[in-house]
Order: structure tokens, then C-alpha cells, then sequence
């Protein structure tokens, strides 16, 4: 079981190369590749261009059925769709994300899914940008397409030195309303909403209402549960290093409410707010879960 406090090298342990090759594959058996602009917009916006012949990948269920009727062959709508897209991460790289219990810590788990992620909409020819927050705003890496661009951005997600601080998104979210304007076209926010407060529902509902939102919320096991080991373990506080001596079994039901509590809590928040969410646990690859949520984003947008 790997718990860090501290990262002890200068780069995050990533295979960011299986992990854009496990979800394009993810992408490619959904068929959703080539629809990176309903999946960032469910639809909204979407102009009917014309109608085209149904191709063997193409998704049947953008297949219109009245018109395959009238003229006896298989016909899907093609949408006049914007282009150039420009799409902003807001990054957790807080002190909390550097914690695992599996083979990786949450912000390896997160720099990974993001990259994946980021690639596949730059595949698109669109652009993406970074906003890496924990106590403050860490980095701004204004929207941008091209694989020098890409690889800027795997290496700020690998580099230890970026992570670290007591994570406040509340100040992230107000920073991203007061400098990210409309010609945004889309946020993703991702983090372990652990820090999530009652003020954190009124600015995400503000940023939602702004611009199109999708938020992903990574845990580790330990965020949930404690694990049943005999004997004591040593608890230190990151912020003042003070440590106590606990007993798991002890603790665990107690810990486990607290963590059910907290949970609820911001899972009632993410519902209030016009935004799909998704929950991931770092010990699950992320790739089939993160593929189906945007594929049910594609269908309900054109249900």
C-alpha cells in the first residue's frame, strides 16, 4: 500500500503512451472518436446540415429511421458544427491528490486521464488549455493545439514540483469565471472534491451556466474506507506534522461515516448543478467508465 505525503522524485510515475492508446481504443469501439464536438456539447447548438449514407462506423442510433423509410436506405443527419474548439482542464494538484493506496497515487491517475483526454481532443484538430490549482492558481496554459502544445502539457503534469498545497477550489472556480471568457467553449473540472465546501454548489452552478461542464471527481480507496490491517498505524498531518496512533478497526466505522457523509454531500451538490459528473476510483482504469459517460453525454444530447 503506497500512502506519500511527498513525492520523493522530480517526475510522477505516468505511462502516459497505454494510457492514450487504452482510451482511443475505448473511443474507437463506442464510436465516438469523431463526435468530440457532441460530446463536449450534448447537442446544444447543433445546426441539421443535411442528411449522408450510413457508414459502417458510424453510430445506429444517428441513423433517422423517417428518412431511411421515405427513400429505402440507411441515412444519418449531418450536423453543421463549430470548429477550432477551445477547451480548459481545471486540474487538482493539491497536497490531497498526492495519496494512493494502489499502483498509482490520484495525481498520477488524474495527469494520465487528462493527457488521454487532451489528446484525443487535439486529435480533433481543437485546442486545449490547463488550469492546475491547489492553494492558488499553480499554472495557466492558455488553450492551444499541436504536439509541441500537447507535450508542454504532459510535462507540467509530471513534474513533482507542481503539486502540492491545501487544495481550495472555491478560489479556482472564481479565478476561472474572472479570466476565462466566453470564447471558452468548454471547462472539465477534475479533482477529489474532498475540500468541497456549501459555497463550492453556487460557483460551480455559476461556472456550469457559463460554459458547458463536466466535472470528474477521482478517490482513492482510502478516501472511503480504511483498510483491515492488525495492529496500529502512525497518522500525520500534513499541514502542522503532528501525528497520532490509531488503530484501523477502531476507527473504521467512524472514518467511514464521516467519508459517506462528505460523499453525499457532494454528490447532492453535483446534482443541484447543470453539469454531468463522473465518479472514478483510481484502482479501475479509467478509460471504459470515462468512454461510456461521454457516450451517454452523446445520446442524451440527441435523445
Amino acid at each position: 500500500m503506497q500512502i506519500q505525503k511527498k513525492l520523493n522524485s522530480r517526475r510522477l510515475n505516468l505511462n502516459v503512451a497505454d494510457a492514450i492508446s487504452e482510451f482511443e481504443a475505448m473511443m474507437k469501439e463506442f464510436r465516438l472518436k469523431k463526435d468530440i464536438y457532441r460530446i463536449l456539447f450534448r447537442g446544444k447548438g447543433l445546426e441539421f446540415e443535411s442528411y449522408r449514407d450510413y457508414a459502417p462506423d458510424d453510430d445506429a442510433t444517428d441513423i433517422d429511421w423517417k428518412a431511411s423509410a421515405r427513400t429505402e436506405k440507411l441515412l444519418v443527419k449531418q450536423y453543421k458544427e463549430e470548429r477550432d474548439l477551445k477547451i480548459m482542464f481545471l486540474v487538482d494538484v493539491g497536497e490531497n491528490m498526492v495519496f494512493g493506496s494502489s499502483k498509482k497515487l490520484k495525481c498520477e491517475y488524474i495527469a494520465e486521464l487528462v493527457s488521454a483526454f487532451a489528446r484525443v481532443i487535439m486529435d480533433n484538430n481543437d485546442r486545449v488549455g490547463f488550469i492546475f490549482f491547489s492553494d492558488g492558481i499553480k499554472h495557466f496554459i492558455d488553450p492551444r493545439g499541436g504536439d509541441k502544445h500537447f507535450q508542454l502539457l504532459v510535462d507540467m503534469l509530471s513534474r513533482a514540483e507542481n503539486y502540492g498545497g491545501v487544495t481550495n477550489i472555491n478560489e479556482s472556480i472564481d479565478y476561472a469565471m474572472r479570466y476565462l471568457d466566453r470564447s471558452i467553449n468548454s471547462v472539465i473540472v477534475v479533482s477529489d472534491f474532498l475540500r468541497a465546501t456549501p459555497d463550492t454548489e453556487k460557483k460551480l452552478s455559476l461556472l456550469s451556466h457559463r460554459f458547458e461542464t463536466m466535472i470528474i471527481r477521482v478517490r482513492d480507496l482510502l478516501d472511503i474506507t480504511l483498510p483491515d490491517v492488525e495492529g496500529e498505524v502512525v497518522v500525520q498531518n500534513s499541514q502542522t506534522d503532528e501525528q497520532i496512533i490509531i488503530n484501523p478497526k477502531i476507527a473504521k466505522k467512524v472514518y467511514e461515516r464521516y467519508a459517506q457523509e462528505q460523499a453525499k454531500f457532494v454528490e447532492d451538490m453535483f446534482k443541484k448543478v447543470e453539469a454531468d459528473y463522473l465518479d472514478l476510483i483510481t484502482n479501475v482504469s479509467f478509460s471504459l467508465p470515462l468512454a461510456l459517460f461521454l457516450k451517454e453525454r452523446v445520446e442524451r444530447g440527441f435523445a
